[in-house]
């Protein structure tokens, strides 16, 4: 079984991402590692916060090879980055999603705040154009077997190579918040084909469709395809 440090202590992403690949993965999160660097996502695309991430939480496992991993070895590490892309708003809020309420600052915002913000903006925006969509970019690397000295993410992607998987979930943004069962801008954006927004659908629906599991899914192909290979 390949175990991944998903790099997230975000529950809701946590609950998302296991429940997407499903038992063919052993899964830890930064919880099962309270001294983990934190790495600020300061780059300007989602490809670039997603390696930034897993680059920099890869090198520091192969720094603390000593660190108790409840007796398994982590094979890799899994980061993502994502987010809202409003086509009315030129992209926005983008690789700024989580701290879209409050831009000058680095912490994320709550979502209610960024939520509010979103439609203040749109409020004279008709509902034929305010077309969205949710990007997501996935970062997979190897953990080395020691640290590499003086690592860019450009050099440790070019040591490791690291995986890029992403998926886009189309959608709109509705006029108002409705539903409880998401998150983030969830109550917001309606996907393309339904009715009923993200955080009505709830997760079966969602995990289904969404922007991370289409990414999660080109991830999963890739180890099947790694299998095949092995075998062949």
């Amino acid at each position: 079984m390949t175990t991944l440090l998903i790099a997230t202590r975000n529950a809701h992403k946590t609950e998302e991402i296991h429940a997407i690949l499903g038992a063919q993965f052993q899964l830890l999160t930064l919880k099962d590692f309270p001294d983990a660097p934190s790495v600020v996502e300061d780059a300007e695309t989602f490809v670039g916060n997603a390696l930034k991430k897993a680059d920099t939480l890869a090198n520091w496992l192969a720094d603390n090879s000593k660190i108790k991993t409840k007796n398994l070895r982590l094979d890799y590490v899994l980061a993502d980055d994502s987010g809202l892309e409003v086509d009315a708003l030129h992209g926005a809020p983008g690789v700024h999603s989580a701290r879209f309420a409050a831009l000058d600052k680095t912490e994320n915002s709550p979502d209610a705040e960024n939520n509010i913000k979103l439609l203040r903006l749109l409020k004279t925006v008709p509902l034929e154009n305010r077309t969205a969509r949710f990007r997501c970019v996935i970062a997979l690397v190897p953990v080395p077997e020691k640290k590499i000295e003086s690592a860019s993410p450009v050099c440790f992607a070019d040591e490791f190579p690291t995986q890029i998987f992403d998926g886009a979930c189309e959608g709109v943004i509705q006029l108002s918040a409705s539903g409880v069962k998401g998150f983030g801008y969830d109550p917001l954006f309606v996907p393309d084909g339904y009715e009923k927004s993200f955080a009505e659908l709830g997760e079966d629906v969602k995990n289904k469709i969404s922007h991370r599991a289409k990414a999660l899914a080109k991830m999963k192909q890739f180890f099947n395809d790694q299998d095949t290979k092995a075998q062949s």
